[in-house]
């Protein structure tokens, strides 16, 4: 018999929530980093300094913090294998006595659910109880380096769109024009995530748009400040 796969969203969570994070901090981050010293009254050469400068931190900022926390997860994944594989060598029968009890409590009776255990664990005993006790799966394991990746490398392609409109646009309507390109680049990647993620295109482009644009006006209400009272 033909095997039937389907394609599910859930494949996706791990990079495309590493790289929605990048790319949305990248475009927030540098768009009220450049809006806030635009307000301050600084000149294009620092406008842009501050910019690259904003888009090379985040983006190792990024890159470590994602790298840190993924690693704290797979080194928890990782030490929770360790145990059940030698509670699995120490006493199989219990940790088959637990396996029926998972199938028990999802509706099987206690025969079918004792068959079921016993031919999961010899087939694979680790991974049946990895995916069934630990909730660890293949698609859902942790992967620093690749979020660490994701996560530096979006949030450099975010970061640089509002530096695009830095270098095309004169001082005078710069404020203006960061904004408005940044809430558009904000729902174009809302509307993406949500896409890939099978959710609503609008609730995400929405959501993005309103932190993002909340970020942008305190930013510059900020530099403003500073700036009249330099």
């Amino acid at each position: 018999m033909a095997r039937h796969i389907e394609g599910h969203r859930t494949q996706h969570i791990g990079w495309l929530r590493a790289a929605v994070l990048g790319a949305n901090d990248g475009i927030v981050s540098t768009a009220s980093l450049i809006l806030g010293v635009a307000a301050a009254d600084a000149g294009a050469k620092n406008i842009l300094v501050a910019g690259v400068a904003g888009l090379v931190a985040g983006a190792m900022s990024m890159a470590a913090g994602e790298y840190v926390s993924v690693s704290s997860q797979s080194d928890t994944e990782r030490a929770d294998l360790d145990r059940e594989r030698k509670e699995l060598a120490a006493d199989p029968v219990h940790e088959h006595e637990e396996m029926t009890a998972i199938y028990i409590d999802r509706g099987l009776d206690s025969d079918l659910a004792s068959q079921v255990a016993t031919q999961l664990m010899a087939h694979d005993a680790l991974g049946a109880h990895a995916r069934e006790e630990l909730g660890i799966s293949e698609i859902m394991t942790a992967r620093p380096v690749i979020a660490a990746m994701a996560s530096a490398g979006t949030f450099a392609v975010g970061a640089a769109l509002p530096l695009l409109m830095v270098l095309m646009t004169p001082v005078s309507s710069l404020i203006w024009t960061v904004s408005c390109s940044s809430l558009v680049f904000l729902a174009v990647l809302g509307a993406l995530a949500g896409r890939v993620g099978g959710a609503s295109m609008i609730k995400a482009a929405v959501r993005v748009m309103f932190w993002g644009a909340l970020a942008m006006a305190l930013t510059s209400g900020a530099g403003f400040l500073f700036g009249a009272a330099a």
